[in-house]
Parts: C-alpha cells; structure tokens; sequence
C-alpha cells in the first residue's frame, strides 16, 4: 500500500509532499516543529493538517497490520484464494476487511454450528441449489438421526435453515450493501422508558434520519438511553432490506427456493439487523465523536490564545461563602505581592463586608491595582455584586469573571509547592484566578484541558482520542506563542515541541542553579540532547541573551543565514533586539527569491525570517481583540427585549453559542440567530473570546435562562 498516494489523493496534495510528511514523522520529528522549521518540504502544511495526516496515516497502517494478520490466518487455515486475497487487497477500511474475515473467523456456538455437527450441512447445500423439482422433505428424511438428535425431517430442515441463514448473514458483498441502505434511509426513533420529566424529555417522541443526525442530538441519546430515560431503536426499510437478501440468494419458487427464501428471513431478522444495528449506532457515536472533539479543539485553541491582559496589576478572588473569598495581588507580570480575605458575600454581614471594602481599597491604593480577576465558582454571583459596588470609588479598576470553579481549584492545587509553601489551596488558587487574567495559556497549561469546561458531553466521549486531541491544541498554541525559558514554569514548558514532563523539570532545576544565558545553554541541561535541542530550540525565547537571534523565533540552525541576510541588507545585528520594521522592504528590493538563494534557505524560511527580525518575539495573541472588562454588574432583571448588549463568547456548540453579558447567566444565541444567512455551524461566525454584539429576545428568570440574537430584530423560533 502506497500511503502517500493515498493520502495525497485523500487531502489533495503532491504524493512528494506526502511523502516529505511521512519521512518527518517517521524520524521523531514533533508536528510543531514540521509546521515552522520544514515549510519547504512540506510546502508550508499547518499544524491542523499535518495533524490530520499523522491521524490517516495511523489508521491505514493499523488497517495494514489487519490486513496482514487476517491473510496469516487464512492462509493457516488453508482457505486463502486468490480471489479472496484480491478482495482483501482491495479493501479500504476495517469494517470491509472484517466483513470478508467473518465467514472464516472462529466463532462462539451457534445455532449453525449445532446444525453442522449433526450432519446437516449437505442438506443446506442441497437446499441452495433450489433444483425445481427437488422435495425437501424427502431430502430431509435422509438425515433423521436420532442419535444426533435429528429426530425427524421438520429439524433437519431447521437446522439446514440455520446454516444457510449464518452463510446469508456472513456475505461481505451482501452486509456492505445492507449497511449501505440503513445508513442512508434508517431512522432512528427514541421512546421515554420513564415517566417522569427529566433534561430528555425532548427526546420522549423523537425520530431522525440517520444519514443527518447532529453530533450533539446522537450524544444526547446515548446518554439518555444509558442513563435509562430512553428507549433507542432504528427503524430499518424492511421490505428492501428484505428484498435485498432475498434477490441475491433465492431462485425461483420451488420448494426449496421458499425454504432458502425462509432462512434469508431469518437471517435478517436474527442476524443481520442486529449487528448491523449495533455497527450503524457505533458509526454514529463515532462520527458523533469526531465532530465533538473537534468544537471542543477549537474552543480551547480559541480559549487559550485569547489575548493577555499586560501590564495590569491585579487582584485575584477564589469567591466563598463560610470561610469568606480569599484574595491575591498580583504585579503585572504574576508575582504576588500581598494576600488577604474578605467576608463580603453572606447576606446581612455588615461588618464584614465594611472591613472588605476597607481591605480591597487599601489593596488599590497600596498596589496601583487596575484589574480584578473573579473566579467563576461558587458565591461568584455575590463577589461581582460587591465587587461593583465598589468600583464607583476606584476610578481606572475594572473587573472580569474569569475560569471555571472546578478549573481554577485544580490549577491552584498544580501550582509549585515550593513556590507558595504557607498558601492552602483556595490563596494558591486567587493567584491563579489573577495570572490566568494576566496570560491564560500561561496559567491554563497547568489544567488537565478536559477540566476547563469548553465543548460539550465531554465525558462521553473517547477519553483517549480527546485527551489526544486537546493536548494537541496546547501543543500547538504554546509553540505558536513561544515561551521565555528564564521564567516559564514547569507545565508551560513541558509543552514545549521535544521536551515534555521530565525534561521541563530538568530544564527548571538547572535553571534555578545555573541560569539559561543563551539557547546554546540549553544543551548543557541533563538529559537535553541534540534531537530534543533541534525540536525546541526554535519555541524557547531567551530575552537577555547576548545573541539578539535568541529572543526570536529564528531557528538556530537557521542563525547563519539570517546573520548573512542581515549582513547583505546592511543591518547591524544590535538592531535586531530592537525590531527593524523596514527590513522586509528593503528584502524586497533585492528580490525574494535571489535573496533566499543567496543566504542558503527556502524562501518559506526567509519570510518568516523576515516577520522575526521585524519584530523579534511577537505575540499572535496581541493582533486579536481585547478581552472586555466591566464596571457595572446587571441582574436579570434589568434584561429586556431589544436590550442591546455586548458580550464575550464563553462556549461553541453544535447548535449556538453561549455569551456572557455581564449577568452572570450567559446567554444562548441560537444558530438560527448568528447571522443574517444559512450557516452550517457556529463556528462559522463566532469564536470563543470574540467580542459580539448581541439583542436580547427572551427571558426566563425562573429557568435562568436568556436568548439573544446576534441579528438586530431576529427574534424567531429558533430552527
């Protein structure tokens, strides 16, 4: 099997490109790296589709290494032809190679396999000649065997039955065609199994053709039929099913044809359907699967490159309610500065909240403090509430809810032990509220990113492909941003291309003894050797290294070309550590293409070579909105139709969006209201962290609910 052909065709690429691919992955080259620093072999491929690639290529070997086992086993069992060997060769996934493998495959006792150990097989072969004047019974009566329990014709016949229905049920060709028929016209229909209203109830009369059903509608029913609110069936078109069998076994209407005719019945309805049932409900989840880890990939990488909030000193609340809201004043670039605990969200404490107010004010006018952080958890609703009224008196402070509870207590509990030895877990996790305003990729890597809370029915799942997936996106966003290796912690940099857990550890002890002065030290670090170098040389900033090359994204291997082009364009290289915006300018007056030829590098490498010493160090995240801070806090109460409002896209799901307005309760835009014309999914329009305008249509104080519009006047039932 050539795969790069195949992947070639499959994603519409050159098979040299491909291939390029392949050779990369297969010598332990990281995604991140192959995407930035080999351009001109892959022809500039992203990570999403490098990713993509390494995935498909994943399956077509497994689906070789089946390939191969299956022949091995046939071949010991001595009953591989050539023609079946053609049709294995042939095949192009898993479900068609096990369907041509499952007349062969050792099975469990069966009706069938009774059948043939009491002789009856000859009779079921008779049986599917179907000779036109052939008498069954009189057939049958030749293999009464009351020894083998064959007491009289009438169970030879259904023994002979039997075997010719496991043969029906076992025709590849057949079970392709079927499994064809159901996906295309089967419906499948959802019953209440209780009688009690429950989050299903949508669902207690429900019925949708397979072939369009939505990711979070097939979700939905699973769990609602394991959680045994639901009864789930898939309602099949029997009669060209039924057809279908029947056509391609039964000839004619004698006798023996109706007995054939018979056991293609039976072997629709005992055999075929189930299976094929099952194997259409695993295909949905699948697909279900695959749709949902995508949404779930986008939000985080949407999530995680939302822009910093510099050069804001901040303070960071873990809300409470008995052992009152603990607070941490971070300085703009995260480290703490004082701490401290106010009792401001039980309803009639006075006292306390006077001595908050106090507490919070001396903090802003001690520290400078500009931005609060408030976590969004439990009592979060009433540290708003308190937090807003304040403001009138802190003129430049504005606040913003941040994270989610079970998140932000997880992070707090990653952070370094040696780092806040005297904190508990809820101080540890006000500094994190506050760092996680100041870089939420920074503080965000600490989490498991199945914690965060973006997508839905996460743990529905297949955790393994998901956690796959998502440690993707922050493989992908820590190395797109870059990381300055003289402060980044432990978890940051574990997600650096080439390094992972241990050698981040590793990374942070020597730099704690040692210092990391330039990139070049790095190689002095245990168990870094030239392999992982070359993958995260590129990703690591060193800002106060000598060599201004080492604050960029200029690869080392790379740093002789780019000295030779600044050399060519007449730039000192000083100038670098400063950014030489004109550079590509003055690039392009000698010519691209000559230029690149003459340092030695693709002309791939030498833009983005260009984009570096421009501006050494760039952040993508400073390019995209502003994250929105607030200063007045609304209820929903003060909603009404037509408010027009703006809001921060918190999650994207199959089937809108939620925004938080600044009411505690984020409101849902429905799909049908995002835009003024048809879209396929959310993701089209919004993103989360986008900073949306949006009207509100309805209300619902007792549900807590709110629906909003993104479309002036759009305030239809939703489709």
């Amino acid at each position: 099997m050539n795969f790069a052909e195949i992947l070639a065709k499959e994603f519409t690429l050159r098979p040299a490109q491909v291939q390029a691919v392949i050779d990369l992955l297969d010598a332990g080259n990281t995604i991140p790296f192959i995407a930035r620093y080999r351009k001109e072999a892959t022809g500039s491929l992203d990570d999403q589709v490098l990713r993509e690639i390494a995935e498909r290529l994943e399956y077509l070997r497994n689906l070789e290494k089946r390939r191969a086992e299956i022949e091995k086993a046939l071949t010991d069992q001595e009953v591989l032809t050539e023609e079946l060997s053609a049709r294995l060769a042939a095949a192009v996934t898993l479900s068609e190679l096990e369907d041509l493998y499952r007349p062969f495959r050792p099975k469990r006792r069966t009706r069938a396999t009774v059948a043939r150990e009491r002789g009856l097989e000859p009779l079921a072969l008779w049986l599917m000649l179907q000779h036109p004047k052939g008498d069954p019974e009189e057939e049958a009566r030749k293999r009464i065997d009351p020894e083998k329990e064959v007491p009289d014709a009438e169970t030879a016949l259904a023994g002979a039955q039997d075997i010719i229905a496991e043969t029906v049920s076992d025709d590849a060709d057949l079970r392709k065609s079927l499994r064809a028929l159901l996906s295309r016209e089967g419906i499948l229909r959802t019953r209440a199994a209780k009688e009690e209203d429950s989050v299903y109830s949508m669902y207690y009369d429900f019925s949708e053709p397979v072939r369009s059903m939505a990711a979070h509608r097939i979700l939905a029913v699973n769990r609602g039929e394991r959680e045994e609110f639901l009864k789930v069936t898939l309602e099949v078109p029997l009669d060209k099913a039924a057809s279908a069998v029947r056509g391609a076994y039964v000839r004619g209407d004698s006798p023996s044809s109706r007995q054939v005719e018979k056991a293609c019945d039976d072997a629709l309805e005992r055999l075929i359907l189930p299976s094929l049932e099952r194997e259409i409900r695993n295909e949905l989840t699948d697909r279900a699967n695959v749709s949902a880890i995508r949404v779930f990939s986008q939000n985080l990488h949407q999530l995680l490159m939302q822009p910093p909030i510099k050069g804001k000193v901040t303070l960071g609340v873990d809300p409470g309610f008995r052992t009152g809201c603990k607070l941490a004043v971070v300085d703009e670039n995260g480290r703490v500065l004082d701490t401290g605990v106010g009792f401001f969200t039980l309803p009639g404490n006075e006292n306390g909240k006077a001595a908050a107010a106090r507490l919070i004010k001396g903090f802003v006018a001690r520290y400078g403090i500009t931005a609060i952080a408030i976590g969004n958890g439990t009592a979060s609703r009433e540290s708003e509430q308190f937090i807003a009224s304040l403001l009138p008196e802190l003129p430049g402070v504005a606040y913003m809810i941040v994270s989610e509870a079970g998140a932000s207590v997880y992070s707090a509990s990653k952070l370094a032990a040696a780092e806040f030895p005297d904190f508990d877990v809820t101080q540890r996790s006000a500094v994190s509220i506050a760092r996680r305003m100041q870089d939420p990729l920074a503080e965000l890597v600490k989490i498991d990113p199945k914690a965060i809370g973006v997508g839905q029915y996460q743990h529905d799942l297949k955790q393994a492909e998901l956690t796959d997936a998502l440690n993707g996106v922050v493989e992908q966003c820590v190395n797109q941003v870059g990381v300055e290796v003289s402060t980044a912690s432990a978890e940051l940099l574990s997600h650096v291309a080439g390094i992972g857990p241990a050698l981040a550890k590793n990374i942070v002890a020597y730099r704690e003894e040692n210092g990391i002065p330039s990139r070049a030290a790095l190689k002095k670090v245990p168990k870094l050797g030239p392999r992982a170098y070359e993958q995260c040389a590129g990703f690591l900033r060193v800002a106060d290294s000598k060599n201004p090359l080492d604050a960029t994204a200029v690869h080392p291997e790379s740093y002789d070309a780019a000295k030779a082009l600044l050399e060519r364009l007449g730039i000192d290289l000083k100038e670098v550590r400063r950014g030489v915006p004109d550079i590509a300018r003055r690039a392009a007056a000698c010519g691209l293409e000559k230029l690149a030829a003459e340092i030695g590098v693709g002309l791939p490498t030498l833009k983005d070579m260009l984009d570096e010493l421009a501006k050494p160090g760039r952040d993508p995240r400073d390019e995209l909105p502003r994250p929105v801070l607030r200063t007045d806090v609304l209820d929903l109460k003060d909603l009404t139709p037509g408010m027009e409002l703006t809001g921060t896209v918190r999650n994207v799901i199959d089937f809108g969006a939620f925004v938080d307005i600044g009411v505690h309760q984020d409101g849902l835009v429905h799909i049908s209201r995002m835009a003024d014309r048809f879209i396929r999914h959310p993701s089209e329009v919004v993103r989360v962290g986008d900073v949306v305008k949006v009207w509100v249509v309805e209300v619902d104080e007792k549900k807590k609910r709110i629906a909003l519009t993104m479309v002036k006047g759009r305030g239809a039932t939703p489709r």
